[in-house]
């Protein structure tokens, strides 16, 4: 659900580079001049400093002044339109167009039957303490593992973005695992993570923090209508499609997590349930949306991208305490 940066990189200084951040999330004000960022240096070298270099940084400042204007008028443009606009606590991040998750919409089968799912795993997760045993937690673990590398290896490196080959039948049970996540079957998965990727912080990518911060997380779950007008009909997913087990899964989609669900209980009773599924679940949620909501709105950027991810200690810390995913808080 992200751009993957390593550990490994390190962020180097571009004082004079002329990528600039296009978005029109931020309230910004054309910063002086005399910053750091244009002008390290420039008073103290400004005599040694060629003719070619003096005009290079004054363009870069008529595109910094010019980016500062146009944000400025589509600001302008969005408040006489009537939209309702605030900043993200703590951040940069403007919401522009919020949306109503719960109210003044109207809800189909498949935005209450996620709710249900996602509801019932909360639910769940609240009555952990209860029925706390060890055997019960052990499986909690194995199972987060298990499906952690499903979403990660499966769902989203391999299948996404296509970053290592597997064999057929690895590639298949990373995927089978990734079900166990309660995040969708491979095709709706991938089709919206690649939207997500195409239009990263437009209006059109399924979830972005420019629509709110619960949108972003969790809450465009509950909304298939806002997703398909976004993401389009599943169209960028043909090479998944084209395959008969993933459309299998697709179409049992719901009794895979089920059937786990019965053997668990059958295992080791309501501890076994209550930690396998709902805790287990639940923990799983919040560490992946985090990525989608918290990445794309606080932490630091490293390169003057095009789009509002950052890279963000905290959800890593997050990801790596779940299952030492080291690389997913860094957009």
């Amino acid at each position: 659900m992200a751009l993957i940066v390593s550990l490994l990189s390190k962020a180097c200084s571009l004082p004079f580079s002329p990528l600039q951040r296009v978005t029109t999330t931020t309230r910004t004000r054309a910063r002086p001049f005399s910053c750091k960022v244009l002008n390290s240096g420039f008073n103290q070298a400004q005599r040694k400093q060629s003719p070619l270099h003096l005009s290079f940084v004054t363009q870069l400042r008529r595109e910094v002044s010019a980016l500062a204007n146009g944000v400025s008028v589509v600001e302008k443009e969005a408040d006489q339109e009537g939209k309702s606009q605030h900043r993200i606590w703590f951040s940069d991040v403007v919401v522009q167009n919020r949306r109503e998750a719960f109210w003044k919409r109207n809800w189909n089968v498949s935005d209450i039957a996620a709710f249900g799912v996602v509801s019932s795993m909360h639910l769940l997760a609240l009555c952990a303490p209860f029925n706390f045993t060890w055997p019960a937690f052990w499986v909690a673990a194995g199972l987060t593992l298990i499906s952690g590398l499903g979403i990660t290896l499966g769902y989203h490196r391999n299948l996404c973005h296509k970053s290592f080959k597997l064999p057929k039948w690895l590639e298949y049970l990373f995927a089978y695992c990734g079900l166990h996540a309660f995040q969708g079957d491979p095709i709706a998965w991938v089709s919206t993570h690649r939207c997500h990727h195409q239009f990263s912080d437009t209006e059109r990518d399924p979830h972005s923090p420019i629509n709110g911060f619960w949108f972003s997380h969790i809450n465009w779950m509950f909304d298939t209508k806002t997703i398909i007008e976004k993401r389009g009909e599943v169209s960028n997913v043909e090479d998944l499609e084209k395959q008969a087990f993933y459309r299998f899964l697709r179409a049992t989609y719901r009794l895979h997590p089920i059937a786990l669900g019965v053997v668990l209980y059958a295992l080791g009773g309501l501890p076994f349930l209550v930690w396998g599924m709902g805790a287990r679940v639940a923990v799983t949620y919040h560490a992946t949306f985090l990525v989608n909501s918290a990445s794309h709105i606080w932490g630091k950027q490293a390169w003057n991208t095009r789009d509002l991810s950052k890279n963000n200690w905290y959800v890593l810390f997050v990801k790596n305490a779940q299952m030492k995913e080291m690389k997913q808080g860094w957009e």
